[in-house]
Order: C-alpha cells, then structure tokens, then sequence
C-alpha cells in the first residue's frame, strides 16, 4: 500500500522519520513530502492512507502555518470518506490553532519537559498494542489536551513528570485517526516494541483487516 508522509519542520527533521520507518519498507511503499508547500488536498487523495509527522509550522525556514482552517478541512474530508490518518509525534504539535485538525485528532500537544525517561504501558486489549510489551526510552514527554470523549486509548507514557495519554484511536466518518505521540529521537523509533506498534497501527489506520 502507498502511504504519504509529511514530515520536516524545524525541530523534527525528516531524516528522523525516513530512518524510523526503514525497516518497515518491506510492507508498505512511503512517498515522502517534505516541503509543505508542495501538499495539496489533490495529491493526498491519491493516497488511502497518510502519516502526518510534521507540526503545522511550514517547512524551514517559514515560521507561519501550513495549513489554513479551509485547507485543513481536507483532512477532515480525506478521513471522512474512508481514508486512514496516522498522527506521529510532532504531527499534534501547534494544531491547536486549526480547531478543525484538533477536532480530528481527539487532542492537541501543549508542552514537554527536557528529554527524559518515558516509560510507555500498552492496553493489552487495543490491535495496534497487543503483543506488545512496556518499554522506555529517552524521549519528549508530550503533554497533551484533554482527549475527546469518543478516543480509545492504546498506550501510556509514564514519566517523573506524570502520566499521559501516548496513543490513541478515533473514527472519523468511514475512517480510522491514530495518534502516536513518543518519537522524538530516531533510537525512539527504531526500538523493538516501538517498531511493533508503528507496524500495527499502520495496518489498523488502514482499515487492512484489524
């Protein structure tokens, strides 16, 4: 299955992402996008499933947002008809401004300490962690808003600083929002039971069966 990608902003560079989602070459074709400006709800539509791990500030060196709240939309759109969003870290940053991308994604980020020990505690009975086992990694520990009513959570992140939410689904219309949010470093991504859960909530937000 071919997957977009949107990755690259000033504080997630996309190598991060390429590198991170290497070993799961083998099963899925990943079409990177790494300049904002060259997105359009157009070529997005040619995909069934998307992987934003991108923050909607536009691509270096622009401070300003990629997206506008009528761009944003598409999203919405894109979901509603059937489609598959996969939210990765940095892609629930700074969408809190586009209330239709936060309404989407069940929640928005609003801060992290200094890197530090993050212990994430999968739901045994969700698809995307099941077989998975606890692990921490030096990672952000993303805080997140308060979940919307209808999100079902997948995965904990437990750290000195508290306990949040790390992964979570919600049904959008006939598609399925997943919502990763550990990955800051690339050994964060490349870690076994990160892996793991990357490879099953690709299959899941694809709708392929789980």
């Amino acid at each position: 299955m071919r997957v977009l990608v949107l990755c690259n902003d000033d504080w997630h560079p996309a190598d991060t992402v390429r590198h991170g989602l290497a070993p799961l070459n083998r099963d899925w074709d990943f079409v990177f996008l790494e300049n904002s400006a060259e997105w359009s709800a157009k070529a997005m539509d040619a995909f069934p499933l998307v992987i934003l791990a991108k923050s909607a500030l536009a691509s270096p060196p622009k401070p300003d947002l990629w997206l506008t709240n009528e761009s944003a939309q598409a999203f919405v759109d894109f979901v509603q008809r059937g489609r598959g969003l996969f939210v990765v870290h940095s892609g629930s940053s700074r969408y809190d401004s586009l209330p239709s991308m936060k309404a989407l994604l069940g929640s928005s980020f609003v801060l992290h300490p200094e890197p530090c020990a993050v212990t994430h505690e999968p739901n045994a009975q969700h698809p995307i962690s099941a077989g998975t086992k606890a692990f921490t990694v030096r990672d952000e520990h993303y805080f997140m808003s308060p979940l919307a009513k209808d999100a079902t959570v997948f995965l904990q992140s437990r750290s000195e600083y508290g306990l949040q939410p790390a992964g979570w689904t919600r049904t959008e219309g006939r598609g399925r929002v997943c919502v990763l949010t550990p990955g800051h470093f690339c050994e964060v991504w490349l870690h076994p039971e990160y892996q793991q859960v990357l490879a099953n909530a690709l299959r899941w937000t694809a709708n392929t069966g789980q």
